[in-house]
Protein backbone atom coordinates (compact mmCIF):
# COMPACT_ATOMS: atom_id res chain seq x y z
CA UNK A 1 0.00 0.00 0.00
CA UNK A 2 2.59 2.59 1.25
CA UNK A 3 4.28 3.56 -1.84
CA UNK A 4 2.26 1.57 -4.40
CA UNK A 5 -1.40 2.66 -3.71
CA UNK A 6 -0.39 6.13 -1.83
CA UNK A 7 3.12 8.57 -1.38
CA UNK A 8 2.90 7.93 2.18
CA UNK A 9 7.14 7.04 1.97
CA UNK A 10 8.30 10.51 2.49
CA UNK A 11 6.00 11.34 5.00
CA UNK A 12 6.85 8.30 7.53
CA UNK A 13 10.54 9.09 6.59
CA UNK A 14 9.92 12.92 7.85
CA UNK A 15 7.89 11.58 10.87
CA UNK A 16 10.33 9.72 11.96
CA UNK A 17 13.49 11.92 11.45
CA UNK A 18 12.11 14.04 13.47
CA UNK A 19 10.96 11.87 16.45
CA UNK A 20 14.71 10.38 16.52
CA UNK A 21 16.05 13.81 16.16
CA UNK A 22 14.27 14.89 19.31
CA UNK A 23 15.97 12.39 21.04
CA UNK A 24 19.53 13.38 19.33
CA UNK A 25 19.42 10.52 16.35
CA UNK A 26 20.91 11.02 13.14
CA UNK A 27 20.59 8.27 10.78
CA UNK A 28 21.94 8.30 7.05
CA UNK A 29 19.53 7.84 3.92
CA UNK A 30 20.86 4.12 3.28
CA UNK A 31 19.06 3.32 6.76
CA UNK A 32 15.73 4.38 5.90
CA UNK A 33 15.74 2.99 2.63
CA UNK A 34 16.77 -0.21 4.44
CA UNK A 35 13.31 -0.38 6.30
CA UNK A 36 11.01 0.37 3.52
CA UNK A 37 8.20 -1.75 3.65
CA UNK A 38 8.96 -2.73 7.10
CA UNK A 39 7.14 -1.44 10.00
CA UNK A 40 7.65 1.29 12.78
CA UNK A 41 7.25 -2.14 15.31
CA UNK A 42 10.57 -3.86 13.58
CA UNK A 43 12.88 -0.68 12.43
CA UNK A 44 12.20 1.55 16.00
CA UNK A 45 12.84 -0.95 18.50
CA UNK A 46 16.13 -2.34 15.95
CA UNK A 47 17.61 0.72 15.75
CA UNK A 48 16.53 2.24 19.53
CA UNK A 49 17.96 -1.44 21.35
CA UNK A 50 21.36 -0.99 19.51
CA UNK A 51 21.74 2.21 20.88
CA UNK A 52 20.86 1.05 24.51
CA UNK A 53 17.35 2.52 25.18
CA UNK A 54 14.90 0.41 27.28
CA UNK A 55 11.76 -0.98 26.46
CA UNK A 56 10.08 1.97 27.43
CA UNK A 57 11.90 4.64 25.87
CA UNK A 58 11.28 2.63 22.43
CA UNK A 59 7.24 2.77 23.16
CA UNK A 60 7.19 6.65 23.65
CA UNK A 61 9.34 6.85 20.71
CA UNK A 62 6.67 4.70 18.73
CA UNK A 63 4.12 6.83 19.83
CA UNK A 64 6.12 10.06 19.50
CA UNK A 65 6.41 9.22 15.97
CA UNK A 66 2.19 8.16 15.24
CA UNK A 67 1.93 11.30 16.96
CA UNK A 68 3.77 13.57 14.00
CA UNK A 69 2.67 11.46 11.34
CA UNK A 70 -1.02 12.06 12.02
CA UNK A 71 -0.20 15.60 12.01
CA UNK A 72 1.12 15.74 8.81
CA UNK A 73 -0.34 12.85 6.84
CA UNK A 74 -3.35 15.59 5.58
CA UNK A 75 -0.08 15.71 3.25
CA UNK A 76 -0.90 12.45 1.47
CA UNK A 77 -1.52 12.09 -1.80
CA UNK A 78 -2.23 8.87 -3.73
CA UNK A 79 0.13 7.40 -6.59
CA UNK A 80 -1.13 8.51 -9.96
CA UNK A 81 -2.73 6.20 -11.74
CA UNK A 82 -3.41 3.91 -8.53
CA UNK A 83 -7.63 4.82 -8.09
CA UNK A 84 -7.87 3.61 -11.20
CA UNK A 85 -6.11 0.65 -11.64
CA UNK A 86 -7.64 -0.90 -8.54
CA UNK A 87 -11.27 -0.04 -9.89
CA UNK A 88 -10.21 -1.08 -13.89
CA UNK A 89 -8.46 -4.04 -12.24
CA UNK A 90 -11.32 -5.12 -9.48
CA UNK A 91 -13.65 -6.50 -13.00
CA UNK A 92 -10.98 -8.45 -14.07
CA UNK A 93 -8.79 -9.93 -11.13
CA UNK A 94 -9.26 -10.78 -7.45
CA UNK A 95 -7.71 -8.42 -5.43
CA UNK A 96 -6.16 -8.24 -1.93
CA UNK A 97 -4.37 -5.87 -0.08
CA UNK A 98 -1.33 -7.16 2.02
CA UNK A 99 0.58 -4.14 3.73
CA UNK A 100 2.69 -3.67 6.70
CA UNK A 101 0.65 -0.48 7.44
CA UNK A 102 -1.22 -0.45 10.72
CA UNK A 103 -4.91 -0.80 10.97
CA UNK A 104 -5.70 2.84 11.22
CA UNK A 105 -3.37 3.90 8.51
CA UNK A 106 -4.73 1.55 6.40
CA UNK A 107 -8.35 2.57 6.39
CA UNK A 108 -6.75 6.34 6.48
CA UNK A 109 -5.19 5.53 3.06
CA UNK A 110 -8.11 4.32 1.65
CA UNK A 111 -10.56 6.92 2.38
CA UNK A 112 -7.83 8.87 0.70
CA UNK A 113 -8.23 7.03 -2.39
CA UNK A 114 -12.05 6.64 -2.21
CA UNK A 115 -12.08 3.33 -3.88
CA UNK A 116 -14.59 1.59 -1.49
CA UNK A 117 -13.47 -1.62 -0.81
CA UNK A 118 -12.31 -3.62 -3.69
CA UNK A 119 -10.39 -6.03 -1.79
CA UNK A 120 -11.33 -9.69 -1.24
CA UNK A 121 -8.95 -10.13 1.55
CA UNK A 122 -6.67 -7.65 3.88
CA UNK A 123 -3.91 -8.09 6.10
CA UNK A 124 -1.97 -5.43 7.39
CA UNK A 125 0.33 -5.32 10.78
CA UNK A 126 -2.71 -6.29 12.97
CA UNK A 127 -2.78 -9.74 11.27
CA UNK A 128 0.74 -10.63 10.35
CA UNK A 129 3.57 -10.14 12.96
CA UNK A 130 6.51 -11.46 10.88
CA UNK A 131 7.29 -8.49 8.60
CA UNK A 132 8.53 -8.12 4.75
CA UNK A 133 11.57 -9.30 3.81
CA UNK A 134 9.60 -12.82 5.74
CA UNK A 135 6.67 -13.89 2.95
CA UNK A 136 4.38 -14.50 6.07
CA UNK A 137 1.77 -11.43 4.96
CA UNK A 138 1.83 -12.97 0.94
CA UNK A 139 1.21 -16.65 2.67
CA UNK A 140 -1.84 -15.02 4.45
CA UNK A 141 -3.20 -13.43 1.27
CA UNK A 142 -3.35 -16.60 -0.55
CA UNK A 143 -4.61 -18.43 2.67
CA UNK A 144 -7.71 -16.45 2.60
CA UNK A 145 -7.88 -16.14 -1.61
CA UNK A 146 -7.54 -20.34 -1.36
CA UNK A 147 -4.93 -19.41 -4.14
CA UNK A 148 -1.44 -20.86 -4.87
CA UNK A 149 1.52 -18.99 -5.33
CA UNK A 150 2.10 -19.63 -9.46
CA UNK A 151 -1.61 -18.27 -9.69
CA UNK A 152 -0.74 -14.47 -7.51
CA UNK A 153 1.10 -11.53 -8.93
CA UNK A 154 1.84 -8.99 -6.35
CA UNK A 155 2.57 -5.33 -6.39
CA UNK A 156 5.58 -3.59 -4.91
CA UNK A 157 7.61 -0.85 -4.72
CA UNK A 158 10.13 -1.66 -1.87
CA UNK A 159 13.26 -3.99 -1.94
CA UNK A 160 11.45 -6.24 1.20
CA UNK A 161 8.33 -5.93 -0.23
CA UNK A 162 10.03 -7.79 -3.83
CA UNK A 163 11.97 -10.05 -1.45
CA UNK A 164 8.98 -11.71 0.18
CA UNK A 165 7.14 -11.61 -2.69
CA UNK A 166 9.14 -13.93 -4.40
CA UNK A 167 10.06 -15.74 -0.80
CA UNK A 168 6.01 -16.16 -1.48
CA UNK A 169 6.28 -17.87 -4.86
CA UNK A 170 4.57 -15.50 -6.67
CA UNK A 171 5.16 -13.09 -9.52
CA UNK A 172 6.68 -9.84 -8.63
CA UNK A 173 6.09 -6.75 -10.43
CA UNK A 174 7.73 -3.63 -9.43
CA UNK A 175 6.62 0.11 -9.66
CA UNK A 176 9.75 2.54 -9.62
CA UNK A 177 7.62 4.94 -7.17
CA UNK A 178 10.46 4.44 -4.42
CA UNK A 179 13.62 2.78 -5.87
CA UNK A 180 14.81 3.05 -9.59
CA UNK A 181 14.59 0.19 -12.16
CA UNK A 182 17.76 -1.51 -11.50
CA UNK A 183 17.48 -1.53 -8.32
CA UNK A 184 14.39 -3.12 -8.15
CA UNK A 185 15.57 -6.00 -10.58
CA UNK A 186 18.64 -6.48 -8.26
CA UNK A 187 15.68 -7.30 -5.50
CA UNK A 188 14.04 -10.05 -7.62
CA UNK A 189 11.24 -8.05 -9.72
CA UNK A 190 9.94 -10.16 -12.31
CA UNK A 191 8.47 -6.66 -14.11
CA UNK A 192 9.50 -3.02 -13.58
CA UNK A 193 6.83 -0.57 -14.38
CA UNK A 194 7.21 3.05 -14.26
CA UNK A 195 3.45 3.76 -13.39
CA UNK A 196 0.08 2.16 -13.15
CA UNK A 197 -0.79 3.15 -16.55
CA UNK A 198 2.28 1.01 -18.27
CA UNK A 199 0.24 -2.15 -16.48
CA UNK A 200 -2.75 -1.93 -17.40
CA UNK A 201 -1.40 -1.65 -20.88
CA UNK A 202 0.44 -4.50 -20.74
CA UNK A 203 -2.13 -6.52 -18.80
CA UNK A 204 -4.26 -5.76 -21.80
CA UNK A 205 -1.99 -7.20 -24.53
CA UNK A 206 -1.64 -10.20 -22.54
Amino acid sequence: MDGVLIDSEPLHKRAKEIAFGEIGIVLPESVYDSYKGRPDATMLPEIMSQRGHSVVEIAELLHRKHQVFEKIEHEMKAIPGAAAFVLWAKSRYRLALATSATKRNREAALRLLDIGNPFEAVVDSGRSHRPKPDPEIFYMVMADLRLQPEDCWVIEDSMNGLRAAKGAGCFAVAVTTTFDRQVLLSAGADMVVQSFGELKRTLESV
